[in-house]
């Protein structure tokens, strides 16, 4: 039976005012059901001499509930005191703790199932996606569009610059250097090694730990459908299906796109035999006239009406008037060409130039005219006929015509002078200056 109650300081009796309404209640009535046992092991171990602590749960008439650490020990006279420190401090940390603890696990739970699903979409991605250590450069982790992009490229790739051409290694170095900077880089063409054309990509620097990561995006499909008004898409289809060849090439002359009728010049069944081949393998005579005609693309603008000729597949060759001009509106140059074939066109003519000599005519001048004479007639036309051509095709920048004809420019003079084609005072001039 509960006969006292005091408190060792007075400040805790305001907290503890309700133990006084234990008084002439039993101990093991006050002690809660979960307490019982230890509350009768405590009376009966302090009747024997000290009694060890123990954690025992009482109950008030007011229906608190109050922790307590309880020790014992006989104080004559049958008496028994009870020595308790209150654990309500301690039990109301445990109970922050265990709050706290629930709030983590809930927390680690979302977090893992965002994880989950954010990896999930990783991998999934149609596009090449890729981390690597924005330290070294070491390629970290790849979804599996990557690696499949990664496995079907030569050699072993392991870092960043291996997976790119030499010569994209400059713009690597600055998309680097601006998502380092700012966080994001916008996207840039590079070119992928051993692929034909560029492919873009963008990169952000990302935190793990302590330790920064580039994440790399790389598009290498084909280019986004664009929406075209009606207007446009009557014009795109006219285009495919236009008897004219008209033909696509980038900045350094590769296809990048043309419709049925250069297929059927450059003697192709499908457009994937022509893509990113060199359009130089088609048009021209010789390559260099390629390189003549983007160069005056990039420095006087469009170019109407030059004669030229398509050289196909199997061998066949056609000639052609061809018109070509820069394409507006994109990031890089692009060149587009329409080819007309003027072949069925030119007809034999009476005056002594190349299209009037046909076999007829030669069979008419065998027997009044010596061999050796038909034989040289014949090679100065086609000599006149090539270097009129050259000077078409360099615009008549006659150092050039001579490198494209194989001639030196002292040659090339003569035969103008031979044949009477352009200023011959002009000529006189440059090689008084070359003198």
């Amino acid at each position: 039976m509960i006969s006292d109650v005091t408190f060792g300081f007075g400040e805790a009796e305001p907290g503890l005012a309700a133990m006084r309404e234990l008084v002439g209640q039993g101990f093991l009535d006050a002690a809660a059901p979960d307490s019982h046992a230890k509350a009768r092991a405590l009376i009966d171990e302090a009747r024997q001499g000290a009694a060890r602590p123990r954690h025992i749960n009482l109950g008030t008439p007011r229906g608190q509930q109050m922790a307590i650490m309880c020790a014992g020990a006989p104080a004559g006279q049958g008496h028994i005191v009870l020595y308790a420190r209150d654990l309500r401090p301690l039990t109301g940390l445990q109970q922050q703790l265990v709050e706290a603890l629930q709030t983590v696990e809930r927390d680690y739970g979302r977090l893992r199932q965002t994880e989950t699903r954010y990896r999930l979409l990783f991998q999934m991605s149609g596009e090449p996606v890729l981390l690597a250590d924005a330290a070294t450069l070491a390629i970290t982790e790849t979804n599996l569009a990557a690696d499949r992009l990664i496995g079907a490229l030569p050699g072993s790739v392991r870092d960043l610059p291996a997976l790119f051409e030499a010569s994209s290694e400059e713009r690597l170095a600055a998309l680097l250097g601006q998502a380092r900077a700012a966080g994001r880089a916008e996207e840039i063409a590079l070119r992928l090694r051993g692929r034909m054309r560029d492919a873009l990509v963008s990169a952000s620097l990302v935190r793990q730990d302590s330790q920064h990561l580039f994440l790399l995006r790389i598009a290498t499909g084909e280019a986004p459908v664009l929406r075209l008004s009606e207007a446009q898409a009557r014009l795109a289809a006219f285009l495919q299906v236009a008897p004219d060849a008209i033909v696509v090439a980038g900045a350094d002359g590769r296809v990048l796109g043309a419709n049925q009728a250069f297929l059927s010049l450059a003697e192709m069944t499908a457009m994937a035999q022509v893509e990113g081949e060199p359009l130089a393998r088609f048009l021209g005579r010789q390559e260099v006239e390629l390189e003549v005609l983007l160069a005056n693309l990039r420095l006087r603008g469009p170019v109407r009406l030059l004669q030229t000729v398509v050289r196909g597949a199997l061998g066949g060759e056609a000639r052609v008037e061809l018109s070509a001009s820069e394409i507006p509106g994109v990031d890089q140059p692009l060149y587009g060409f329409a080819l007309r074939d003027i072949g069925p066109r030119l007809a034999p003519s009476a005056n002594g130039s190349a299209h009037g000599m046909t076999p007829s005519n030669l069979a008419e001048l065998v027997g009044r005219v010596p061999l050796k004479e038909l034989v040289r007639d014949a090679t100065d036309v086609i000599e006149k006929l090539a270097i009129e051509a050259a000077l078409e095709l360099s615009s008549d920048n006659r150092a050039l015509a001579a490198e494209m004809l194989g001639l030196s420019r002292q040659s090339l003079y003569v035969k103008l002078r031979r044949f009477g084609i352009g200023d011959l005072g002009r000529d006189a001039n440059d090689n008084e200056e070359e003198g």
